[in-house]
């Protein structure tokens, strides 16, 4: 069973559909904007990389930066900050990270950039995991994956929309306009919360300790690890995916961004059909998803060299995003009344599924495989998770393990 996660006062208020609608829209744009910062440097390193007069490999090391600061940050962040009313945090959070993305467009030298990606990474996965828990509790039990993957929405649309526009941006101007561009999305959050987010209270008993205490729920440690592995996969291919397209299906690099609007329509997709089906089943669409993308991803490697199938397989891999917002909510459900680690915490796993994907995705082509063979390391990933979560089922059904 969920906590509220607001005090009894503020849910008796009742917020009205315009309400929340609004307060949505301000964390979306939250979302939208930190999605956007995260995943532009990746079409502007060969710019980055000529402006430092560093190489493009070395310069890639700005994203292991951000992706370190999100990792760290998420956890030291809710815990310090355990005695914070949500509003104050999210706006703190979406300040800081509005300053690093202008400081970072300013940055003098390539070391401060790299620090500079660092600080913008830390306050990520608090914002996520706040923004999430804030959205939850404004709507009924039965719309609450809805009510997170709404917020969830401004991510995945950063993926298909905002990146590209930023890429561009960047490739037209200067790649500093980019994060420009992402420091003035970040500004305009901290306004629109500022209006919208009503102030709220801060829990009787909230604490470090108190947050602290999500650590000793192994639910907790188990629903991170389905983060952590199960969607390594997605990021194992969708790595690659560039190589894999021009090398394997022998397509046209002019294709390149038709395959990633593809992935991107396929979050969109996946983000709202997996919301709805969350709140019917969430532990059923969490299952569910993994086993769809062990096939699908074996799917990808069977068929990769096949152009059509593989515009398909990546749509469908895009679609795998929907046990994201349902993973979410499960984690501030096993986390009782420390939900903020909790929460935040999904987003250093997500980072780590991340860096995993990647890693082992490399390792198989460097040993002689194709690009397409990502899918298979990706299959072999999403069984992981999926076996983590029957694990964790299989405890809780046993009365082990109780939420």
């Amino acid at each position: 069973m969920a906590i509220d996660v607001l005090d009894q006062e503020t849910v008796a208020q009742a917020p009205t559909r315009g309400a929340i609608a609004l307060v949505t829209l301000a964390l979306a744009v939250g979302s939208f904007g930190i999605g956007t910062g995260e995943f532009v440097i990746m079409g502007l390193l060969p710019d980055v990389a000529r402006t430092f007069d560093v190489s493009t490999p070395e310069a890639g090391h700005v994203i292991s930066a951000y992706a370190l600061g999100v990792v760290v940050g998420a956890p030291v962040i809710a815990v310090l900050a355990a005695k914070m009313a949500r509003r104050t945090l999210l706006l703190l959070m979406m300040t800081i990270f509005t300053l690093g993305n202008v400081m970072s467009a300013m940055a003098p030298t390539f070391e401060s950039f790299t620090a500079l990606r660092f600080i913008t990474g830390l306050p990520h996965g608090a914002f996520f995991g706040v923004a999430a828990l804030v959205a939850a509790s404004m709507v009924p039990m039965n719309r609450r994956v809805r009510a997170v993957g709404q917020v969830m929405l401004g991510l995945t649309i950063a993926t298909l929309v905002g990146t590209p526009i930023a890429t561009l941006l960047g490739q037209l101007l200067d790649w500093r306009a980019a994060f420009m561009m992402v420091g003035a999305v970040g500004a305009l959050t901290v306004v629109l919360i500022a209006m919208f987010l009503p102030k709220d209270k801060v829990s009787e008993g909230a604490g470090i300790m108190r947050e602290l205490g999500a650590l000793k729920r192994i639910q907790v440690w188990l629903t991170l690890a389905i983060a952590a592995v199960g969607f390594g996969g997605m990021f194992s291919i969708f790595t690659y995916i560039a190589s894999t397209t021009t090398d394997v299906a022998g397509m046209s690099t002019a294709m390149i961004p038709v395959v990633l609007a593809l992935f991107g329509i396929g979050m969109n997709v996946g983000n709202v059909v997996g919301s709805r089906l969350a709140d019917i089943s969430l532990t059923g669409t969490i299952g569910g998803m993994l086993a769809f993308n062990v096939v699908i991803m074996t799917v990808f490697s069977l068929t990769a060299t096949n152009p059509v199938m593989l515009c398909i397989c990546v749509f469908l891999i895009g679609c795998g995003f929907a046990a994201c917002p349902a993973v979410q909510t499960r984690l501030m459900d096993v986390a009782a009344d420390a939900q903020t680690l909790a929460a935040a915490s999904n987003h250093s796993a997500f980072n780590v599924a991340n860096a995993l994907g990647a890693w082992l995705g490399g390792l198989a082509i460097a040993w002689g495989y194709t690009a397409g063979s990502t899918g298979y390391v990706g299959a072999v990933l999403s069984a992981g998770g999926l076996v983590v979560f029957a694990i964790s089922m299989m405890l809780e059904r046993r009365g082990r393990i109780t939420i």
